[in-house]
Protein backbone atom coordinates (compact mmCIF):
# COMPACT_ATOMS: atom_id res chain seq x y z
CA UNK A 1 0.00 0.00 0.00
CA UNK A 2 3.00 2.34 0.78
CA UNK A 3 4.42 1.36 -2.13
CA UNK A 4 1.63 2.25 -4.25
CA UNK A 5 1.34 5.97 -2.82
CA UNK A 6 4.55 6.51 -2.94
CA UNK A 7 4.59 6.00 -6.59
CA UNK A 8 1.45 8.08 -7.44
CA UNK A 9 3.31 10.75 -5.67
CA UNK A 10 6.47 10.73 -8.05
CA UNK A 11 4.35 10.47 -11.07
CA UNK A 12 1.92 13.39 -9.60
CA UNK A 13 5.04 15.09 -8.90
CA UNK A 14 6.55 14.28 -12.53
CA UNK A 15 3.59 15.49 -14.40
CA UNK A 16 3.49 18.22 -12.44
CA UNK A 17 7.41 19.06 -13.49
CA UNK A 18 6.38 18.45 -17.17
CA UNK A 19 3.93 20.67 -16.93
CA UNK A 20 6.29 23.21 -15.67
CA UNK A 21 8.60 23.09 -17.80
CA UNK A 22 5.85 23.37 -20.94
CA UNK A 23 4.59 26.50 -19.22
CA UNK A 24 8.45 27.90 -18.98
CA UNK A 25 8.86 27.22 -22.91
CA UNK A 26 5.58 28.44 -23.86
CA UNK A 27 6.44 31.35 -22.07
CA UNK A 28 9.86 31.49 -23.42
CA UNK A 29 8.47 31.39 -27.13
CA UNK A 30 5.46 34.11 -26.50
CA UNK A 31 8.25 36.59 -25.01
CA UNK A 32 10.59 35.89 -28.25
CA UNK A 33 7.42 36.45 -30.50
CA UNK A 34 6.81 39.81 -28.93
CA UNK A 35 10.55 41.14 -29.10
CA UNK A 36 10.31 40.24 -32.87
CA UNK A 37 6.70 41.68 -33.52
CA UNK A 38 7.97 44.70 -31.46
CA UNK A 39 11.90 44.87 -33.02
CA UNK A 40 11.27 44.06 -36.59
CA UNK A 41 7.42 43.93 -37.45
CA UNK A 42 6.36 46.97 -35.61
CA UNK A 43 9.10 48.92 -34.07
CA UNK A 44 6.87 52.50 -33.34
CA UNK A 45 4.93 50.59 -31.05
CA UNK A 46 8.12 49.38 -28.69
CA UNK A 47 6.47 52.20 -26.06
CA UNK A 48 3.66 50.44 -25.58
CA UNK A 49 4.06 47.13 -23.99
CA UNK A 50 2.23 46.79 -21.24
CA UNK A 51 3.09 43.67 -19.51
CA UNK A 52 1.37 40.45 -19.46
CA UNK A 53 -1.96 38.96 -18.44
CA UNK A 54 -3.12 35.61 -16.46
CA UNK A 55 -4.87 32.73 -18.23
CA UNK A 56 -5.34 29.25 -18.41
CA UNK A 57 -4.93 26.41 -20.97
CA UNK A 58 -5.51 22.83 -21.18
CA UNK A 59 -2.49 21.08 -23.37
CA UNK A 60 -1.29 17.36 -23.92
CA UNK A 61 0.34 17.47 -21.07
CA UNK A 62 -1.83 18.59 -18.83
CA UNK A 63 -3.86 21.95 -17.83
CA UNK A 64 -1.73 24.70 -17.03
CA UNK A 65 -2.77 27.64 -14.76
CA UNK A 66 -1.28 31.47 -14.39
CA UNK A 67 0.43 31.60 -17.82
CA UNK A 68 1.70 34.86 -18.75
CA UNK A 69 0.95 36.32 -21.97
CA UNK A 70 2.37 39.16 -23.11
CA UNK A 71 0.08 42.12 -24.04
CA UNK A 72 0.47 45.78 -24.97
CA UNK A 73 -1.71 48.95 -24.75
CA UNK A 74 -3.29 48.91 -27.76
CA UNK A 75 -3.75 45.37 -28.52
CA UNK A 76 -1.69 45.07 -31.37
CA UNK A 77 0.68 41.93 -30.27
CA UNK A 78 -0.80 38.65 -30.12
CA UNK A 79 0.87 34.96 -29.42
CA UNK A 80 0.71 32.94 -32.43
CA UNK A 81 0.48 29.73 -30.37
CA UNK A 82 -2.88 30.14 -29.53
CA UNK A 83 -6.31 32.40 -29.99
CA UNK A 84 -6.51 35.04 -27.55
CA UNK A 85 -9.80 33.34 -26.08
CA UNK A 86 -8.99 29.77 -26.96
CA UNK A 87 -8.77 27.96 -23.78
CA UNK A 88 -7.51 24.51 -24.86
CA UNK A 89 -4.42 23.38 -27.21
CA UNK A 90 -5.88 22.07 -30.55
CA UNK A 91 -4.91 18.44 -29.90
CA UNK A 92 -7.96 18.65 -27.35
CA UNK A 93 -10.60 19.45 -30.05
CA UNK A 94 -9.08 17.20 -32.16
CA UNK A 95 -8.86 14.31 -29.40
CA UNK A 96 -13.16 14.96 -28.55
CA UNK A 97 -13.96 14.80 -31.92
CA UNK A 98 -12.03 11.71 -32.73
CA UNK A 99 -13.38 9.80 -30.08
CA UNK A 100 -16.70 11.30 -30.83
CA UNK A 101 -16.65 10.35 -34.17
CA UNK A 102 -15.98 6.57 -33.43
CA UNK A 103 -19.12 6.22 -30.91
CA UNK A 104 -17.92 7.10 -27.49
CA UNK A 105 -19.87 9.17 -25.62
CA UNK A 106 -19.82 12.41 -24.57
CA UNK A 107 -20.03 11.31 -20.80
CA UNK A 108 -17.08 8.69 -21.56
CA UNK A 109 -15.20 11.45 -23.58
CA UNK A 110 -15.32 14.37 -21.01
CA UNK A 111 -14.05 11.66 -17.72
CA UNK A 112 -11.05 10.51 -20.28
CA UNK A 113 -10.12 14.20 -20.65
CA UNK A 114 -10.02 15.23 -17.32
CA UNK A 115 -8.50 11.88 -16.50
CA UNK A 116 -5.63 13.32 -18.79
CA UNK A 117 -5.93 17.31 -18.01
CA UNK A 118 -6.95 17.09 -14.04
CA UNK A 119 -9.69 19.78 -15.09
CA UNK A 120 -13.62 18.72 -15.22
CA UNK A 121 -15.19 18.32 -18.57
CA UNK A 122 -18.95 17.90 -18.65
CA UNK A 123 -20.75 16.06 -21.53
CA UNK A 124 -22.09 19.40 -22.64
CA UNK A 125 -18.73 20.63 -23.04
CA UNK A 126 -17.63 17.67 -24.94
CA UNK A 127 -20.63 18.16 -27.16
CA UNK A 128 -19.86 22.42 -27.56
CA UNK A 129 -16.15 21.16 -28.54
CA UNK A 130 -17.47 18.58 -31.57
CA UNK A 131 -19.65 21.71 -32.40
CA UNK A 132 -17.08 23.91 -32.88
CA UNK A 133 -14.79 21.81 -35.21
CA UNK A 134 -18.37 21.29 -37.47
CA UNK A 135 -19.49 24.88 -37.75
CA UNK A 136 -18.76 24.16 -41.38
CA UNK A 137 -21.04 21.95 -42.31
CA UNK A 138 -22.76 24.25 -44.10
CA UNK A 139 -20.43 25.38 -45.63
CA UNK A 140 -19.31 21.86 -46.55
CA UNK A 141 -22.70 21.27 -47.58
CA UNK A 142 -22.47 24.17 -50.52
CA UNK A 143 -19.30 23.81 -51.55
CA UNK A 144 -18.99 23.29 -55.53
CA UNK A 145 -18.33 19.88 -57.30
CA UNK A 146 -16.85 18.67 -60.33
CA UNK A 147 -18.69 18.67 -63.71
CA UNK A 148 -18.21 15.47 -64.23
CA UNK A 149 -19.43 12.16 -62.60
CA UNK A 150 -18.92 8.84 -64.02
CA UNK A 151 -21.63 7.23 -61.79
CA UNK A 152 -23.94 8.25 -58.35
CA UNK A 153 -24.98 6.26 -55.74
CA UNK A 154 -27.99 7.28 -54.31
CA UNK A 155 -29.39 5.73 -50.86
CA UNK A 156 -31.07 6.35 -47.91
CA UNK A 157 -30.91 5.06 -44.34
CA UNK A 158 -33.34 5.66 -41.13
CA UNK A 159 -31.93 7.11 -37.57
CA UNK A 160 -34.06 7.39 -34.89
CA UNK A 161 -34.38 11.65 -34.09
CA UNK A 162 -36.25 13.33 -31.35
CA UNK A 163 -38.36 16.29 -31.96
CA UNK A 164 -41.43 16.48 -29.97
CA UNK A 165 -40.89 12.68 -30.13
CA UNK A 166 -38.86 10.22 -31.08
CA UNK A 167 -39.06 8.78 -34.53
CA UNK A 168 -37.33 7.22 -37.76
CA UNK A 169 -36.03 9.59 -40.16
CA UNK A 170 -33.95 9.35 -43.08
CA UNK A 171 -30.81 9.66 -43.63
CA UNK A 172 -30.18 10.51 -47.66
CA UNK A 173 -26.90 9.90 -49.04
CA UNK A 174 -25.13 10.43 -52.58
CA UNK A 175 -21.65 9.10 -53.52
CA UNK A 176 -19.96 10.25 -56.89
CA UNK A 177 -17.34 8.42 -58.69
CA UNK A 178 -15.66 11.39 -60.43
CA UNK A 179 -13.92 11.12 -64.55
CA UNK A 180 -10.68 9.83 -62.61
CA UNK A 181 -12.22 7.43 -60.50
CA UNK A 182 -12.10 8.52 -57.68
CA UNK A 183 -15.35 8.29 -55.02
CA UNK A 184 -16.61 10.94 -52.46
CA UNK A 185 -19.93 11.55 -50.36
CA UNK A 186 -21.57 14.31 -52.51
CA UNK A 187 -24.27 15.63 -49.84
CA UNK A 188 -25.94 14.04 -47.06
CA UNK A 189 -29.73 15.38 -46.53
CA UNK A 190 -31.45 15.00 -43.01
CA UNK A 191 -35.12 14.26 -42.55
CA UNK A 192 -38.89 12.81 -43.12
CA UNK A 193 -39.76 9.99 -45.05
CA UNK A 194 -37.46 8.66 -48.03
CA UNK A 195 -39.68 9.76 -50.85
CA UNK A 196 -39.21 10.23 -54.90
CA UNK A 197 -39.39 14.15 -54.31
CA UNK A 198 -37.24 14.25 -51.57
CA UNK A 199 -35.02 12.48 -54.06
CA UNK A 200 -35.67 15.02 -56.79
CA UNK A 201 -34.64 18.00 -54.72
CA UNK A 202 -31.24 16.30 -53.88
CA UNK A 203 -30.38 15.36 -57.01
CA UNK A 204 -31.45 19.30 -58.13
CA UNK A 205 -29.27 20.70 -55.56
CA UNK A 206 -26.37 18.90 -56.68
CA UNK A 207 -26.75 19.86 -60.23
CA UNK A 208 -27.07 24.02 -58.96
CA UNK A 209 -23.60 23.27 -57.16
CA UNK A 210 -21.90 22.19 -60.35
CA UNK A 211 -22.43 18.02 -61.71
CA UNK A 212 -23.77 19.29 -64.15
CA UNK A 213 -22.58 15.66 -66.12
CA UNK A 214 -23.50 12.04 -65.20
CA UNK A 215 -23.34 9.45 -66.68
CA UNK A 216 -24.81 6.53 -64.60
CA UNK A 217 -27.06 6.37 -61.65
CA UNK A 218 -27.33 3.51 -59.38
CA UNK A 219 -30.33 2.78 -56.30
CA UNK A 220 -32.63 0.45 -55.35
CA UNK A 221 -36.66 0.01 -56.27
CA UNK A 222 -37.87 3.00 -54.68
CA UNK A 223 -41.29 3.75 -56.87
CA UNK A 224 -40.44 7.45 -58.62
CA UNK A 225 -36.50 7.56 -57.89
CA UNK A 226 -35.60 6.61 -62.06
CA UNK A 227 -38.12 9.14 -62.95
CA UNK A 228 -36.36 11.70 -60.77
CA UNK A 229 -33.16 11.01 -61.92
CA UNK A 230 -34.22 11.31 -65.96
CA UNK A 231 -35.96 14.66 -64.74
CA UNK A 232 -32.56 16.31 -63.47
CA UNK A 233 -30.26 14.26 -65.50
CA UNK A 234 -32.08 13.34 -69.03
CA UNK A 235 -29.26 11.96 -70.43
CA UNK A 236 -27.74 9.60 -67.51
CA UNK A 237 -28.38 5.88 -67.56
CA UNK A 238 -29.97 3.78 -64.98
CA UNK A 239 -28.97 1.02 -62.70
CA UNK A 240 -31.08 -0.84 -60.41
CA UNK A 241 -29.19 -2.97 -57.66
CA UNK A 242 -29.01 -6.40 -59.14
CA UNK A 243 -28.06 -7.61 -55.67
CA UNK A 244 -31.45 -6.41 -54.40
CA UNK A 245 -33.78 -7.64 -56.86
CA UNK A 246 -31.90 -10.85 -56.39
CA UNK A 247 -32.41 -11.22 -52.75
CA UNK A 248 -35.90 -10.12 -52.73
CA UNK A 249 -36.38 -13.11 -55.47
CA UNK A 250 -34.73 -15.57 -53.23
CA UNK A 251 -37.19 -13.81 -49.91
CA UNK A 252 -40.38 -14.73 -52.09
CA UNK A 253 -39.85 -18.60 -52.94
CA UNK A 254 -39.79 -21.53 -50.48
CA UNK A 255 -36.22 -22.27 -49.05
CA UNK A 256 -35.90 -25.79 -51.70
CA UNK A 257 -35.94 -23.48 -55.13
CA UNK A 258 -33.79 -20.76 -53.20
CA UNK A 259 -30.05 -22.16 -54.41
CA UNK A 260 -31.64 -23.09 -58.48
CA UNK A 261 -33.26 -19.92 -58.66
CA UNK A 262 -30.01 -18.48 -57.32
CA UNK A 263 -27.95 -20.06 -59.75
CA UNK A 264 -30.27 -19.40 -62.82
CA UNK A 265 -30.56 -15.49 -61.97
CA UNK A 266 -26.46 -15.11 -61.54
CA UNK A 267 -26.13 -16.78 -65.64
CA UNK A 268 -28.11 -13.68 -66.38
CA UNK A 269 -26.46 -10.89 -64.29
CA UNK A 270 -22.69 -12.53 -65.18
CA UNK A 271 -23.28 -12.84 -69.08
CA UNK A 272 -20.60 -11.15 -71.06
CA UNK A 273 -23.12 -8.93 -73.53
CA UNK A 274 -26.77 -7.59 -73.13
CA UNK A 275 -28.06 -9.47 -75.81
CA UNK A 276 -26.82 -12.91 -74.05
CA UNK A 277 -28.02 -11.29 -70.73
CA UNK A 278 -31.77 -11.93 -72.54
CA UNK A 279 -31.52 -14.84 -73.74
CA UNK A 280 -30.36 -16.54 -70.55
CA UNK A 281 -33.76 -14.39 -69.41
CA UNK A 282 -35.57 -16.34 -71.72
CA UNK A 283 -33.97 -19.84 -70.40
CA UNK A 284 -35.15 -18.67 -66.98
CA UNK A 285 -38.69 -17.36 -67.85
CA UNK A 286 -38.74 -20.95 -69.34
CA UNK A 287 -38.08 -22.68 -66.49
CA UNK A 288 -39.86 -20.82 -63.37
CA UNK A 289 -42.50 -18.84 -65.13
CA UNK A 290 -44.75 -21.85 -64.01
CA UNK A 291 -43.96 -22.03 -60.49
CA UNK A 292 -43.01 -18.96 -59.66
CA UNK A 293 -44.67 -16.47 -62.22
CA UNK A 294 -44.44 -13.11 -59.88
CA UNK A 295 -40.76 -13.74 -59.89
CA UNK A 296 -40.41 -14.10 -63.36
CA UNK A 297 -42.75 -11.21 -64.36
CA UNK A 298 -40.80 -8.96 -61.82
CA UNK A 299 -37.53 -9.50 -63.51
CA UNK A 300 -39.24 -8.89 -67.10
CA UNK A 301 -40.67 -5.84 -66.42
CA UNK A 302 -37.45 -4.36 -64.41
CA UNK A 303 -34.66 -6.58 -67.17
CA UNK A 304 -33.74 -2.89 -69.00
CA UNK A 305 -32.74 -1.26 -65.96
CA UNK A 306 -31.38 -4.47 -64.20
CA UNK A 307 -28.93 -4.91 -67.33
CA UNK A 308 -27.39 -1.53 -68.30
CA UNK A 309 -24.37 -2.06 -66.54
CA UNK A 310 -23.10 -4.27 -69.60
CA UNK A 311 -22.97 -1.17 -71.82
CA UNK A 312 -20.18 0.09 -69.92
CA UNK A 313 -16.12 -1.76 -69.56
CA UNK A 314 -16.31 -4.82 -68.20
CA UNK A 315 -13.74 -3.51 -65.55
CA UNK A 316 -15.68 -1.85 -63.54
CA UNK A 317 -19.52 -3.81 -63.92
CA UNK A 318 -19.12 -5.18 -60.84
CA UNK A 319 -19.23 -2.41 -59.00
CA UNK A 320 -21.71 -0.57 -60.72
CA UNK A 321 -24.29 -3.11 -60.84
CA UNK A 322 -24.70 -3.20 -56.92
CA UNK A 323 -25.66 -0.36 -54.83
CA UNK A 324 -23.01 -2.14 -52.43
CA UNK A 325 -20.47 0.72 -51.54
CA UNK A 326 -22.73 3.04 -50.54
CA UNK A 327 -24.44 0.27 -48.11
CA UNK A 328 -21.25 -0.29 -46.74
CA UNK A 329 -21.05 3.57 -46.03
CA UNK A 330 -24.45 3.25 -44.41
CA UNK A 331 -23.83 0.38 -42.39
CA UNK A 332 -20.79 2.45 -40.83
CA UNK A 333 -23.26 5.22 -40.05
CA UNK A 334 -25.65 3.24 -38.60
CA UNK A 335 -22.84 1.27 -36.52
CA UNK A 336 -22.07 5.51 -35.04
CA UNK A 337 -25.21 5.84 -33.59
CA UNK A 338 -26.00 2.37 -32.25
CA UNK A 339 -24.93 2.92 -28.73
CA UNK A 340 -27.52 6.38 -28.91
CA UNK A 341 -31.44 5.50 -28.14
CA UNK A 342 -32.09 8.27 -30.09
CA UNK A 343 -29.94 11.29 -31.83
CA UNK A 344 -31.34 14.44 -29.75
CA UNK A 345 -32.14 16.69 -32.57
CA UNK A 346 -31.34 17.18 -36.58
CA UNK A 347 -27.90 19.41 -35.57
CA UNK A 348 -26.87 16.51 -33.92
CA UNK A 349 -27.27 14.03 -36.04
CA UNK A 350 -25.77 16.18 -39.17
CA UNK A 351 -22.82 16.57 -36.72
CA UNK A 352 -22.69 12.74 -36.48
CA UNK A 353 -22.78 11.91 -40.12
CA UNK A 354 -20.58 15.02 -41.19
CA UNK A 355 -17.75 13.51 -38.91
CA UNK A 356 -18.22 9.86 -40.43
CA UNK A 357 -18.68 11.22 -44.32
CA UNK A 358 -15.39 13.35 -44.17
CA UNK A 359 -13.31 10.82 -42.40
CA UNK A 360 -14.07 8.66 -46.05
CA UNK A 361 -14.23 11.30 -48.16
CA UNK A 362 -10.67 11.84 -46.81
CA UNK A 363 -9.70 8.11 -47.28
CA UNK A 364 -11.32 7.34 -50.10
CA UNK A 365 -9.32 10.69 -51.93
CA UNK A 366 -6.21 8.67 -52.08
CA UNK A 367 -7.20 6.00 -53.94
CA UNK A 368 -9.00 5.14 -57.19
CA UNK A 369 -11.53 2.53 -57.26
CA UNK A 370 -10.70 -0.54 -58.47
CA UNK A 371 -11.66 -1.22 -62.23
CA UNK A 372 -11.86 2.90 -63.17
CA UNK A 373 -8.38 3.69 -64.52
CA UNK A 374 -8.57 1.30 -67.24
CA UNK A 375 -12.49 2.25 -67.76
CA UNK A 376 -10.99 5.84 -68.15
CA UNK A 377 -10.91 6.46 -71.60
CA UNK A 378 -14.30 4.23 -72.54
CA UNK A 379 -15.94 6.66 -69.93
CA UNK A 380 -14.51 10.16 -71.75
CA UNK A 381 -15.88 9.07 -75.03
CA UNK A 382 -19.32 8.62 -72.98
CA UNK A 383 -19.25 11.54 -71.57
CA UNK A 384 -18.17 13.38 -75.42
CA UNK A 385 -20.79 11.05 -76.82
CA UNK A 386 -23.43 12.70 -74.54
CA UNK A 387 -22.45 15.83 -73.43
CA UNK A 388 -20.12 17.18 -76.03
CA UNK A 389 -16.29 18.38 -75.32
Amino acid sequence: MSQSINQNTFMNQLDELVRDFVKEQLETIMEEERKQFFEKERPELTQVKNGYYKRSLDTKHGHIDDLAVPRDRYGEFHTELFDPYQRRDQWVGETVTRMYQKGVSTREIGQMIEHMLGSSYSAATVSNITEATVENIEEWQKRPLNKRYSVLYLDGTYLKLRRDDVANEVVYIVIGVNEDGYREILGFYVGGQESSLGWKEILKDLYERGAKEVLLGVFDGLPGLEAAMKEVYPKADVQRCVVHKVRNALNAVRKKDQTAIAEDLKQIYEASTKEEAKDRFQAFKKGWQTKHPKIVKSWEEDLDVLLTFLDYPSSIRRIIYTTNIIERTMKEIKKRTKTMNSLPSEKATEKVVYLKVTDYNQRWGERKLRGFASAYQALQNMFEERYGE
